[in-house]
């Protein structure tokens, strides 16, 4: 009868500590409010939006701390073609949803051409890339799920802390916040 007993409690408790945990973020900060809030089109959650590179906006939407870690969403708004270099999430599912304009999106070896309406999911652990292709303004959503340290380094990534890294650098840099590159960014013929 004590075993059964013991056997409860340590579920229970292995349970109670396992969900106030999040893998990538360490201990949870807070509880979620109970409330929603809106962002507007084109505005970011905190009206501070971040360039990664010339002609290239990110917009927060959902940010890490709004959902303890569980997610992060961001509109990314593109001028230049082109995208990152093929990377790989430790312990982040990723998605795309194409809001304007053109992308591939290389998940594994497959790429997909997606336009305004396609969404394409990359799970963890696959390596995976994008690049926005033609003409004019693109806009995608992205999530990734669990936020991992996304957020916190496309921050760093903006205040310039990768502008003098050796390549070396940079790799330490993204192994910190829990992905790495895989390979060269998406390379594809201009139509």
């Amino acid at each position: 009868m004590k075993r059964n007993y013991f056997l409860k409690l340590g579920v229970a408790l292995g349970s109670l500590f396992a969900n106030s945990f999040n893998v990538n973020a360490g201990p949870k900060s807070k509880i979620r409010e109970a409330k929603g809030f809106k962002v507007d089109a084109g505005k970011d959650r905190f009206d501070k939006n971040i360039s990664l590179f010339e002609g290239d906006t990110f917009y927060c939407k959902v940010s890490t701390r709004d959902t303890d870690g569980d997610m992060y969403i961001f509109e990314s708004t593109r001028i230049k073609e082109g995208g990152p270099i093929l990377h790989m999430h430790y312990e982040t599912d990723e998605w795309w949803y194409v809001l304007q304009g053109e992308f591939l999106i290389r998940v594994g070896d497959k790429t997909y051409n997606a336009k305004a309406g396609d969404v394409v999911f990359g799970p963890r652990k696959v390596p995976h890339t994008f690049a926005k292709i033609g003409q004019g303004e693109a806009k995608v959503i992205i999530c990734h799920q669990p936020a991992g340290k996304m957020e916190a380094y496309f921050k760093k990534i903006s205040e310039g802390v990768a502008k003098n890294m050796s390549e070396a650098e940079r790799d330490n840099l993204r192994k910190e916040h829990g992905f790495e590159r895989v390979g060269p960014p998406l390379t594809y013929l201009k139509q």
